[in-house]
């Protein structure tokens, strides 16, 4: 459990620097910088997910006997612990972040859409209709909780990826096979 809670709280850490870091240089203050700001967080939350695993999962199988089986399916379960921590430990700060920290992030959000809905050609009351109903879901406790669920999908993903290259095989699957 102490290896699911102290990893998941890395990957939830990381991510939260990272949107820090964004947020002081000024990236969240405008819909121009947006683009620039998703995918920089994208990329740096693929990279931390992914390291987080790696190293958590390690550390995992590595506590157990080496004789012990540690197959796919318990580095996925662990995989999937640390991923269900980080995306709670997530979800918080996502929602101390819309509401507290940042709260006019959500306008940012909405003029980013709006910008790029007028490029690809939609009237303005289409875009205000648009925006009218987006607005509804962009309340911070319905964005913590489709960050959560978000978190868990991708992180989960991650987890079957990294699981596959982290089991174990004893000894006497070897022989066997």
């Amino acid at each position: 459990m102490k290896t699911y809670l102290t990893y998941g709280f890395y990957m939830a850490l990381g991510n939260a620097l990272i949107v820090f870091a964004l947020y002081f240089l000024g990236l969240h203050s405008e819909a121009a910088k947006l683009d620039l700001a998703q995918k920089i967080q994208m990329f740096g939350s693929i990279g931390i997910a992914i390291a987080c695993l790696i190293y958590g999962t390690r550390e995992h199988r590595d506590a157990l006997s080496p004789t012990e089986a540690y197959g796919y399916g318990r580095a996925l379960s662990t995989g999937f612990m640390i991923v269900l921590f980080a995306s709670l430990f997530g979800a918080i700060f996502n929602y101390l972040y819309a509401a507290i920290i940042n709260p006019g992030f959500i306008e940012v959000l909405l003029q980013a859409q709006s910008n790029k809905l007028e490029i690809a050609g939609m009237s303005a009351d289409k875009i205000e209709q648009v925006n009218s109903m987006t607005r509804k879901m962009m309340k911070p406790a319905i964005q913590a909780g489709i960050g959560f669920i978000m978190g868990l999908f991708f992180g989960t993903l991650f987890a079957l990826i990294t699981a596959a290259f982290l089991k174990r095989t004893t000894r006497e699957e070897i022989i066997a096979s």
